[in-house]
């Protein structure tokens, strides 16, 4: 550009002189029209930088072989497509972000609304027996028992006493048992129950429904039961179907394990004093195949409490040895009135300590735990140790129970 300058300046002066002869040679000031057109051309360059770049653009995009139009069009084509690429890339980011607090807020809720699926439940409505059966996808299953028709008559009366025996096989650890309903052959029970079951083992359980009809003074008797594999079911939906119960064989009464205690009473102290020596083949109650046992003693009269103590736990044992004493104060005008509960538990740092099994002594007990009691009132200031076998915890408490509605 400034070569272009420079050659026009210096022609415009030669055409104007049409200098002759050897004077014209001496006029001409080329080499001072030369300097002076560089000096001019210097501060232009410096002040019009952003021309030159200008202009060396334009006259790129001429060298382009498409019209101006078409260059235009491509440039805004381009514009927006890099603007339509930096939308979608931030709204990918925030939406990824709000996800990711959605999340967090709700990880540690294993309510029915966040579990994949919601709630799978499966209901049964029988002949006898009506029942319901939801799992979560979680450690849990929910058995409830709604109500029986048509049950079996059981007592002389023409009625039954009937209640609900609900647990999971293989493991009998934990089970539950409805309120009994007094004569009727169609109870309403509308009670659920759960079990802590991981749902990758659901598969491997046998889900056990037994029917009974109470009895105060001796064993229930078994009036149908319901044994259903859980792998059979398909908790994808509810399902509604009716089934009959299937006639029961009397089981033989689970082997819970057998307690050695011995009994003292000193008469003119009023003193009684009850030493729990050892335990022996006591039922599994831990995944190990072990149990953790302690022993806890209730003095009750007339239904009521008046004393508790307990022993030291045993670790990763059937077979537990205490030889711990335990001394009460009951004036012999009230022996007749005490009964004794002993109860085997199994100690659990996470939960409820599940009961293995009881018994009870005292003048209104019956079998071996009336005749310890006799042999320690006719033998006094004697310790007399004897042993029992557990009995199960429901059977020991409704037999107390139905001694205080006795009264």
């Amino acid at each position: 550009m400034a070569k272009w300058n420079l050659f026009k300046h210096q022609t415009t002066p030669m055409v104007a002189a049409k200098p002759t002869g050897a004077s014209a040679l001496t006029v001409t000031p080329a080499p001072v029209a030369l300097v002076s057109v560089d000096n001019a051309t210097e501060p232009v360059n410096k002040n019009d930088a952003f021309d030159e770049i200008k202009n060396k653009f334009l006259n790129e995009i001429d060298k382009i072989p498409l019209p101006s139009w078409a260059v235009i069009a491509i440039a805004v084509v381009a514009a927006l497509l890099i603007l339509t690429c930096c939308f979608c890339i931030i709204k990918k980011c925030c939406c990824k972000k709000k996800k990711n607090k959605k999340g967090k807020k709700g990880k540690g809720d294993m309510g029915m609304k966040n579990l994949k699926g919601g709630e799978r439940s499966l209901i049964f409505i029988n002949d006898n027996l009506s029942i319901l059966i939801s799992s979560l996808l979680s450690l849990q299953l929910t058995v409830g028992i709604l109500q029986a028709a048509d049950l079996l008559s059981m007592d002389s009366g023409g009625t039954s006493d009937p209640y609900v025996k609900v647990y999971v096989l293989p493991d009998k650890k934990k089970k539950f048992d409805t309120k009994v309903h007094k004569k009727t052959l169609n109870p309403v029970f509308n009670e659920t129950f759960t079990f802590k079951i991981p749902f990758q083992e659901m598969g491997g359980k046998t889900l056990v429904m037994s029917v009974y009809d109470f009895d105060r003074f001796s064993k229930h008797d078994v009036i149908g039961e319901i044994k259903i594999p859980m792998n059979t079911l398909d908790l994808a939906k509810p399902i509604e179907e009716w089934r009959d119960l299937d006639s029961a064989d009397q089981e033989e009464p689970e082997k819970l394990g057998d307690i050695c205690i011995s009994l003292r009473y000193v008469p003119t102290a009023g003193k009684l004093t009850i030493c729990i020596l050892e335990a022996k083949n006591l039922k599994k109650m831990d995944v190990g195949g072990l149990s953790d046992p302690y022993v806890k003693i209730n003095l009750l009269q007339n239904g009521k409490r008046l004393k508790k103590k307990k022993t030291t736990v045993k670790k990763n044992t059937l077979n537990p040895y205490y030889n711990e004493s335990f001394s009460f104060e009951i004036p012999l005008e009230q022996m007749q009135k005490i009964q004794a509960v002993i109860t085997v538990l199994d100690y659990d740092k996470i939960g409820k300590n599940d009961a293995i099994g009881k018994i009870w002594v005292g003048s209104k007990s019956t079998g071996a735990g009336l005749k310890h009691w006799s042999d320690m009132l006719a033998n006094p200031r004697r310790p007399i140790a004897q042993w029992h076998p557990l009995q199960p915890e429901e059977e020991v408490d409704a037999a107390l129970a139905a001694l205080t509605a006795k009264k």
